[in-house]
């Protein structure tokens, strides 16, 4: 079984909090992931952060190696938090694997992901175990 615990940082951008609790358990409780876990509410919050534009927990702010992106949130989704993304520095983009999260298996989501070259993986919710660790072990080994 492939370890998790490559990688050190992950950032979950969802406004759902069943989805979050689901992830959020699936990382620790099942994978074991004894590494950063933030969590912001939409695509927004998420390029803000990136950026180190405002403090999360009271500490500056890791850059992620993973990112499970949600597509549809408010105020930013998905593929709005794509677009700023693309346009942030290569500093603050490389070596971040983007998985894009959907509940909806809308073949136009997948065919819209595909065109954006940062988004690495399309998965449909709920993220199993053996798909994060296939992401894991497909990016990081």
């Amino acid at each position: 079984m492939f370890d998790i615990n490559v990688i050190s940082n992950i950032l979950l951008v969802d406004d759902d909090e069943t989805s979050i609790f689901l992830q959020t358990h699936l990382l620790t409780d099942v994978c074991k992931f004894k590494g950063n876990i933030q969590i912001c509410y939409n695509g927004k919050t998420a390029l803000e952060y990136i950026k180190g534009e405002a403090e999360y927990e009271g500490q500056s702010n890791p850059l992620p190696e993973l990112i499970l992106l949600d597509i549809n949130m408010p105020v930013m989704n998905g593929f709005e938090f794509l677009e700023g993304y693309a346009e942030l520095d290569e500093s603050l983009r490389g070596g971040i694997v983007i998985s894009m999260l959907t509940s909806s298996p809308n073949s136009h989501d997948k065919e819209k992901a595909d065109r954006y070259q940062s988004v690495s993986d399309f998965i449909t919710k709920p993220l199993e175990r053996d798909t994060l660790l296939g992401i894991v072990e497909k990016h990081f080994s």
